[in-house]
């Protein structure tokens, strides 16, 4: 368990400093006018692009994965 912990942290960051990062950008989302009209989906997706933002700025931003994963929950949104 500590040598997947040790890679993570490599690519994904300080699990402290990601967690703080995301919990600050999902509450200045949330702030939006509109964020209370959209749907449970969108929420969500905006949530986890949000985990996504604060691995590429606390841990690796050259990790493929993380793109990825953002074009991925975009997408899911876009399939309604």
């Amino acid at each position: 368990m500590t040598n997947l912990l040790n890679k993570r942290a490599k690519t994904h960051g300080d699990f402290a400093e990601t967690a703080r990062m995301s919990q600050a950008l999902k509450s200045l989302m949330g702030t939006g006018y509109r964020y209370p009209e959209l749907s449970d989906i969108q929420c969500e997706a905006l949530d986890m692009i949000a985990v996504k933002i604060a691995r590429i700025v606390s841990g690796d931003a050259n990790e493929p994965d993380h793109w990825r994963d953002i074009a991925g929950y975009a997408q899911l949104i876009l399939r309604g």
